[in-house]
């Protein structure tokens, strides 16, 4: 199923989160497995997972609120991780189960190891994509390298930004152009601009800080499979967070290094994220 295919096949929904509405597509029946996608993306990053998951699951893909078709409510506090669990959880309820396998990457993977911990009769089982561990995020942040408090400054100026309503700048716009496909490109450009730039920059004045002052005692463990993909070259999120994550998961925990890869692993290295996650899901239903 190609990009367009999957576009096309999709199905769509909206739930409801004390008044937001959260959209999100859906393609295939069976077990669902919820994407969640990261900063500044839309729900069709997903499409070669989806269509790769889809003759054995439902893939159910959601634009986080800010994003795309999603709601965009003001104010920094609407933003708030606790906003963004609600979020997941009205999705699932949408969805009519008491359970999903959950799949993160960026923002959404610090959303899902969150909601793992928060609700764990909600996650069947966890995937998580270039997102380290609570654990292992605070601890780098804490004792980052000159190179790595280099690479999150980005992060640091995003939350102490100020609301300018202004509209996602071109530097955003273009990034489905790294996808090589003029059909996504155009997509990414038609869901940004309808995409809400305070609201992408509120997830970091809401929970940044939050992210980096942790204390490891305070964490609950996960306490369902964990699947990890990690792209070494990404400079946004170090490496070296991955240490001691089988630590905090009291089930099974399976991580998948890929050299040649970076941030957005779920693009750049498509064939093995989706060839794996299928593999993987299936050997544990």
């Amino acid at each position: 199923m190609t990009p367009s295919e999957v576009w096309d096949s999709a199905q769509h929904h909206y739930a409801d989160n004390n008044g937001t509405k959260i959209h999100y597509a859906t393609l295939g029946e069976g077990d669902p497995v919820l994407f969640v996608h990261g900063f500044p993306d839309f729900w069709y990053s997903w499409r070669d997972q989806m269509a790769a998951l889809a003759p054995h699951f439902k893939a159910v893909a959601m634009d986080t609120r800010g994003y795309n078709l999603s709601d965009k409510p003001e104010g920094v506090d609407a933003y708030r991780m606790e906003n963004l669990l609600a979020d997941i959880k009205a999705v699932i309820n949408d969805l009519g189960v008491a359970k999903v396998n959950l799949v993160g990457h960026d923002w959404g993977g610090a959303i899902c190891w969150q909601f793992a911990m928060s609700c764990p009769e909600n996650v069947e089982r966890l995937v998580i994509m270039n997102l380290t561990h609570p654990n292992g995020y605070a601890a780098v942040v804490a004792n980052p390298s000159a190179e790595q408090k280099a690479n999150v400054e980005y992060a640091r100026n995003f939350a102490s930004s100020e609301a300018t309503g202004d509209p996602v700048p071109d530097r955003v716009r273009v990034l489905g152009e790294l996808s090589g496909d003029p059909d996504v490109a155009r997509r990414y450009r038609e869901a940004h601009a309808q995409s809400y730039w305070d609201g992408m920059m509120n997830y970091y004045r809401a929970n940044y800080g939050g992210l980096a002052d942790r204390d490891p005692k305070t964490v609950p463990d996960i306490a369902c499979p964990v699947l990890q993909f990690h792209g070494l070259k990404d400079t946004a999120v170090d490496k070296d967070g991955l240490r001691d994550t089988w630590n905090w998961v009291s089930k099974d925990y399976t991580l998948v290094t890929v050299p040649d890869a970076g941030h957005f692993v779920q693009w750049e290295a498509a064939p093995l994220v989706s060839a794996t996650m299928k593999w993987w899901l299936l050997a544990r239903q």
